[in-house]
């Protein structure tokens, strides 16, 4: 059993609750498992275990679904489209959060400056920079950051990973960006 959680039987129902027990109250959750099979697939997120592995390119997914979404990509298959501008998405939420661009619409907002985003995630960041909040901590250097993917991509400064290589000179980056900035360097483009 994973050591983080502990798995309480629903009274009067065929499932389980599956509950965080921590210290740190703000991360408390609950995710039910219908199965006792989700439970042992939900289990691999704790012990960082990754066996659904894309035949194409190789990266791996602890749970499937991620990795039936994943070959989606690689298929060029993107069953959602907009009925606006025909830019086609591979799930569905990720329509929705695009149609709020052509909509207008900021259904998340500020309690403090009344600012409004089309998107949860942008609404956090923004309280993130407001409070100067940063949870996601470096464990080597201790350096803090508002978003998981800051902390992600510094990582990679003290491991020497450089996962973005051109395809064009096989030169290595440590963030997406900065490929995507040299690429540009090959094209003679520079906007």
């Amino acid at each position: 059993m994973c050591n983080l959680y502990v798995f309480d039987r629903v009274l009067g129902m065929s499932n389980f609750t599956h509950k965080l027990v921590s210290i740190d109250i703000h991360v408390m959750r609950a995710v039910r498992h219908a199965f006792k099979s989700d439970i042992i697939k939900h289990q691999c997120v704790h012990r960082r275990e990754s066996p659904y592995c894309c035949d194409v390119c190789n990266k791996t997914f602890n749970v499937n679904s991620p990795l039936i979404r994943h070959k989606h990509l690689h298929a060029g298959e993107c069953p959602y489209c907009c009925d606006v501008c025909s830019k086609a998405f591979i799930q569905k939420c990720d329509l929705i959060k695009h149609k709020r661009l052509h909509s207008g619409k900021r259904p998340y907002c500020c309690d403090v400056c009344s600012k409004a985003f089309t998107q949860k995630c942008n609404l956090i960041r923004h309280k993130r920079l407001r409070s100067g909040e940063r949870p996601y901590c470096c464990d080597v250097c201790s350096k803090a950051f508002t978003q998981k993917s800051g902390l992600i991509s510094h990582k990679r400064l003290h491991s020497g990973e450089r996962p973005y290589c051109c395809d064009v000179c096989s030169k290595t980056f440590n963030v997406k960006s900065a490929l995507i900035r040299h690429k540009r360097l090959h094209s003679g483009s520079r906007s």
